[in-house]
């Protein structure tokens, strides 16, 4: 065999190797997601658009989208605020307890959003630790929209502060530290500084949020109560629907929660390509 052989063997054996991975994860990507992401629009539109339109204008239908989006508009925020806070204070001080408040941040990822809910039927339901007090003041938590918002608070407080805590990290404190010594208090430097230099990686935290707000079932499930009309969002309804064998309406309920997740997809993936470049100088600082 050639010295020239031994070279191209490798290449193509790599160029095989490469095609049978390719093959295998569009495989993967067309059963796994494709196929039943074109099945919900499928089975929500099969019997006519004016059916579709009903299920969704339908008053349970649109108090589950008025829930969803209330509960997303109001958790999205608070978690951006805390999700900045924390990254601030990890990535800027040193200080006890900093590898804790790290782990407390991942600890979501590794719960159960149904031992979540649980959580909170634990504290906030009759027999709760505030149960009392509670009933002293008249407040609400379980089986209303508070539960939901502390249910939905819980499940998605790491997105945003997972985004910027590692930008934050590599850019280090130097450029803080300057303004600083120019004269600048903490306000100024952070809406000066360090604000302009993790904007896009915040907005992808805030989008990824806002898409698992909006589709999660399993704490919010717990903590509602699934009072039809009042508790119920979109995920929840969707469950109800299937389960009364109302097929093309809980279809067409999850079309437009799918058509969510597409939007914050494309306007993720924009973001990526008009400011790349932006993106890559700021990791590489």
């Amino acid at each position: 065999m050639s010295p020239q052989q031994h070279i191209d063997n490798p290449i193509r054996g790599g160029r095989k190797s490469a095609a049978v991975f390719i093959t295998l994860t569009l495989a993967i990507f067309v059963v796994v997601l494709f196929l039943p992401l074109v099945t919900v629009f499928f089975e929500g539109l099969r019997k006519g658009w004016d059916l579709y339109i009903a299920s969704l204008t339908e008053p349970d239908a649109i108090a589950a989208i008025q829930l969803t989006l209330l509960i997303t508009a109001i958790v999205v925020p608070l978690n951006t605020l805390f999700g900045v806070a924390s990254a601030w204070a990890i990535t800027k001080f040193d200080f006890k307890g900093k590898s804790l408040l790290l782990a407390l941040i991942d600890l979501p990822f590794s719960i159960s959003p149904v031992i979540a809910g649980l959580v909170y039927v634990l504290l906030f339901g009759t027999a709760g630790w505030f149960a009392s007090v509670l009933d002293q003041t008249g407040v609400q938590i379980l089986f209303a929209w508070p539960g939901i918002v502390l249910a939905t608070v819980f499940v998605t407080f790491p997105f945003v502060a997972r985004e910027i805590i590692p930008l934050m990290q590599a850019q280090g404190s130097d450029e803080e530290a300057a303004a600083t010594t120019l004269g600048a208090n903490g306000w100024k430097t952070f809406w000066a500084v360090t604000l302009p230099n993790i904007k896009w990686a915040l907005m992808y935290g805030v989008l990824l949020c806002s898409a698992r707000a909006t589709g999660e079932f399993g704490a919010v499930s717990v903590v509602s109560g699934h009072i039809r009309g009042q508790t119920n969002t979109m995920p929840l309804h969707i469950e109800v629907l299937y389960n009364e064998y109302n097929f093309t309406a809980s279809f067409a309920v999850a079309s437009l929660l799918a058509l969510f997740a597409l939007v914050t997809l494309v306007a993720k993936t924009l973001l990526e390509t008009q400011f790349h470049d932006e993106l890559a100088a700021q990791r590489h600082r």
